[in-house]
């Protein structure tokens, strides 16, 4: 029973075009009051326009608190990367990764606590954990984004932060044939920072839409390919350690590893929908993507011991703030240099396609069928190669090296006296003792030598990660004849996931060191010399450019595992496997409350989750490393009930409420079974006879109840008004702690044998602790024709969004989520009439602790400043301004952090003392679009 009563805007958005599925019913209703529809005018917008109309209706119509972006025509969303659109969405924002906007934060929580789906489907990631990087999908190929900021229970997906869903194009729904090619060329501000970067690329996208057999059959297909250079200068502190000095407190910069970085992002893919109807009752879908991703980066540099370096430091030469103690300049004596080539590749294949199939058995009755896959292979081959003046400590030229910071968190410039451009002073081999091996001294034959240690001149960091889930769904849908529901649909689905990731590095030594007859440095071979990198930014000068990628493909570098006597890479590599079967029940209100309706949904989602984890428990004997295998079964289940109700108050205004549990699972690699375990033969005052470190695999979701209230004013066709408070009870938080786990079947590293005692005392993350979350948001769509009509296509796009939290971790201490921003703000200024576009955009979060790499490839928090960053696109649509020769091109101009606001993150509270630096300058994009 439906009693809906389209108001004049509505019908108005019907005649629009507006074609999301929230807006279906509305239109059932349209048709049937022929006499209403004659009497609205038609609202004709296109374009960016257009796309405002859509997401909102999207929100209007939908029965959660949801936002949304949605594109014109397919290779059209409104920016270049989806993971920019998303981050202008009322309450979201993102993490810059390598300068691209890729971690997406929905409400303060971080990218691991939401779930994102690809057509209704979870699927996986390239990362180490669930949190997906966003710049691995092409915007290009998506018809639209819709985060779900509150649950249904038919939704297949879990997070406490919300749900991300990414759609393609239904064919079907396609009114005409679509035959487009987009084309950008991509130019960065920066020129080349690395002789052998990239400053310039191009992006193109061909799409095809049509329909076959009376419209019975529709297939639509896109391919894209992108070329996208990115460029950094970056300064990145080792630390700043602090010292005591007659009662005061003082401290000085550890060391620094400033580095230039070229990068070019090369992605490929391809997407294929293929629908079919061949009846009233039958509709069947089948999707797939597939995405070929590699992220090359080029970073040189000088990495500078200071504090803990070799060098003696002259007070007389020291400046300190007297404030906070912090040597903001100072000078190194005596002092050696790490010049550094490195190269880094990032290499993922994604495969992901999905089958669903809907049938309506009646009138009353809709059967679905869903199945799905989706996986990522990703590798990354991070090498580092090292030159100076001679190899280990005290060996070769030292030099006299100063630093001072400049009053701002811009990290500090260098002085010196010796040429790192000369090819022959700088020469290939560590100049500093790293590489404590064993096995690469027993290689070499140096043990015991004054070479011991001194062995390492470069190294390769080679993780892997893949990651594969399969879907199966099966629900129904029932229509019933009441006064307060329309209609009840129940389900069961089956999602099973499994990661794997493998840990493993590599020491370089050069290869033509021997000992004891050839034990020095080498200059670097004629046909790898590549010049010169400049590094003025910090006051280096000119340094040597050679291609060291090259070198070790052509074997002039011994390789030694490292994992033979570094047990952390033991400890990265596992596997971790879930098996999620879930029931859901909802029930779909329609009814009416003194006269006005009330729409919604009810339910309860039963869900039970199997994890398997497999590992290592591990050791070292005589200094190498033994392991033991690990496999840990644990189960849970949960019920989460929801509800969504929204009440239209008149036929602008709409009052909504929602509430419900979720859940997050946890980290994969704080649940993984790989541990540092030692048995001792007595126990401890536990009562255990192990001593274990590392994952836990007993670790169980987090838990929130959250609590939505908003109001929404829709006065006209592209514009609203919505303020929304929102509240979440958060419990069973994952810390750091200790427990007690079982070591049955584990055999002792020591021995080989497995004791008759298993219990362990472990230290790890556990469950526990606990708060509250609450905020609210603003935001407004509002064209300017609403204040006069000479002010026809001008438009802003707004929101704030204000979040605090009150969290403590088990032990009552205070704690910080990652990703949490107190302040979100967005802003879009737009102009779009007679072909005209032009659009200018603004995102802006305050500080937040966020997740970036560490050694290794670790995942380490840091706290990182807030940014506001400014974007700006210009375009042309020579059919919308009459000029009928060139109807179906479209020309546009894009500029990408206008202000070049930089990445900063600081290492403690001193704002002198920054850890990151990042300043990627501005990004230009010229493209066109030209519809067949």
């Amino acid at each position: 029973m439906s009693m809906f009563k389209p108001s004049m805007l509505t019908l108005a958005l019907v005649a629009a075009g507006v074609s999301s599925q929230s807006v279906y019913a509305a239109e059932e209703q349209a048709a049937q009051d022929d006499k209403k529809t004659a009497e609205v005018e038609v609202i004709e917008v296109k374009g960016f326009r257009a796309s405002v109309v859509e997401s909102i209706n999207t929100k209007r119509f939908s029965a959660e608190v949801v936002e949304s972006i949605s594109a014109e025509d397919i290779g059209k969303l409104p920016d270049s990367s989806i993971a920019e659109s998303i981050a202008r969405l009322p309450g979201l924002t993102a993490q810059r990764l390598d300068g691209r906007a890729s971690r997406v934060t929905v409400r303060g929580f971080g990218e691991n606590e939401s779930a994102t789906t690809f057509n209704g489907r979870e699927q996986v990631s390239i990362s180490d954990n669930r949190g997906v990087e966003f710049d691995l999908y092409p915007s290009e190929i998506m018809s639209a984004v819709t985060v779900y900021k509150t649950p249904s229970a038919s939704l297949e997906a879990e997070g406490i932060a919300g749900v991300i869903n990414m759609q393609t194009v239904k064919p079907l729904s396609v009114a005409e044939r679509v035959m487009q090619v987009n084309g950008q060329y991509e130019k960065t501000s920066f020129d080349k920072l690395n002789p052998d970067g990239n400053d310039d690329g191009f992006r193109g996208t061909f799409s095809y839409i049509d329909k076959f057999a009376d419209d019975t059959i529709g297939v639509a297909f896109a391919y894209t390919t992108m070329t996208s250079p990115n460029q950094e200068k970056r300064w990145n502190a080792w630390g700043y350690p602090e010292f005591e000095v007659d009662g005061k407190q003082f401290s000085i910069l550890g060391g620094a590893k400033p580095f230039v970085r070229s990068s070019t992002l090369e992605r490929d893919s391809a997407m294929l929908v293929v629908q079919a109807a061949p009846s009233d009752k039958l509709d069947m879908t089948f999707d797939a993507l597939y995405v070929d991703f590699k992220d090359e980066k080029i970073l040189r540099g000088i990495e500078i011991p200071f504090a803990w370096g070799q060098g003696s430091i002259d007070g007389q030469y020291a400046t300190v703030d007297p404030e906070t103690g912090f040597v903001t300049s100072a000078l190194t004596q005596g002092q050696r240099v790490v010049v550094r080539n490195d190269y880094e590749d990032r290499k993922a294949d994604l495969t992901s396609f999905g089958f669903n199939a809907k049938y309506n058995l009646d009138d009353s009755w809709t059967l679905e069928f869903d199945a799905s896959h989706s996986s990522v292979e990703r590798e990354i081959w991070s090498l580092e190669s090292y030159s100076g003046t001679g190899r280990g400590d005290a060996r070769g030229v030292a030099d006299s090296i100063g630093y001072a910071f400049t009053g701002s968190n811009t990290g500090a410039k260098f002085s010196h006296q010796l040429d790192y451009g000369d090819y022959d002073l700088i020469k290939i081999g560590g100049p500093l003792s790293w590489g404590w091996s064993s096995a690469l001294n027993e290689k070499y034959g140096v043990v015991g030598t004054e070479y011991e240690n001194q062995l390492q001149d470069g190294f390769i960091n080679a993780p892997t990660i893949d990651d594969e889930l399969n879907a199966l769904k099966l629900a129904a849908k029932k229509v019933v004849e009441s006064s307060f529901l329309s209609s009840v649909e129940f389900g069961l689905s089956y999602r099973d996931r499994e990661k794997t990731k493998k840990s493993e590095g590599y020491f370089m030594t050069y290869g033509d060191f021997s000992y004891p007859n050839n034990p020095g440095v080498f200059s670097v071979p004629e046909q790898y010399r590549l010049g010169t990198a400049n590094l003025d930014f910090i006051g280096m000068g000119n340094m040597i450019a050679y291609d060291s990628r090259a070198m070790v493909a052509d074997g002039m570098y011994g390789l030694l595992a490292e994992s033979l006597t570094n047990t952390s890479h033991a400890t990265k590599s596992w596997t971790v496997g879930e098996e999620v079967t879930a029931l859901f029940v909802q029930a779909n209100i329609d009814a009416e409350i003194a006269g006005m309706p009330l729409k919604g949904n009810a339910g309860l989602r039963y869900v039970k989750t199997t994890q398997i984890s497999d590992g290592n428990a591990f050791g070292t004997v005589d200094g190498k490393v033994v392991l033991s295998p690990t496999h840990v079964e644990h189960d849970y289940s949960h019920l989460l009930p929801s509800l969504n109700l929204s009440l239209a108050l008149d036929d602008s205004q709409t009052l909504r409420f929602g509430v419900a549990k979720t859940i997050s699972r946890p980290r994969l690699d704080e649940m993984n079974a790989s541990v540092s375990a030692t048995y001792n033969q007595t126990p401890d005052e536990n009562g255990n006879y192990w001593k274990v470190e590392g994952g836990n695999p007993n670790l169980e979701p987090k838990e929130a109840t959250g609590v939505d209230l908003s109001y929404e004013n829709y006065f006209s066709a592209e514009g609203y008004f919505s303020a929304a408070l929102f509240y979440k009870d958060l419990n069973e938080w994952i810390f750091d702690g200790n427990y007690t786990v079982d070591m049955s079947g584990v055999a002792d590293p020591a021995t080989g044998q497995i004791p008759a005692n298993s219990t362990g005392s472990a230290s790890g993350k556990v469950n526990g602790g606990g708060g509250d979350l609450w905020g609210y948001e603003l935001s407004l769509a509002l064209p300017f024709n609403m204040l006069h009509s000479s002010l026809e296509g001008f438009g802003l796009l707004a929101s704030y969004t204000k979040v605090k939290s009150d969290i403590v971790d088990q032990k009552g201490n205070d704690y910080e989520l990652p990703g949490l921003s107190d302040t979100i703000q967005s802003l879009t200024f737009y102009y779009e009439n007679h072909g005209l576009q032009l659009r200018t955009s603004m995102r802006k979060r305050s500080d937040f602790k966020g997740d970036v790499y560490g050694l290794g490839f670790n995942t380490v928090q840091v706290d990182i400043l807030g940014e506001t960053i400014w974007d700006a696109q210009a375009g042309f649509d020579f059919a919308d301004a009459g000029i009928e020769s060139l109807a179906g091109l479209s020309v546009s101009f894009q500029v990408q952090n206008i202000t070049e606001e930089p990445f900063t993150a600081l290492s403690g509270t001193n704002a002198l003392q920054v850890r990151d630096y990042q300043d990627y300058g501005r990004t230009y994009m010229l493209g066109f679009s030209y519809k067949f």
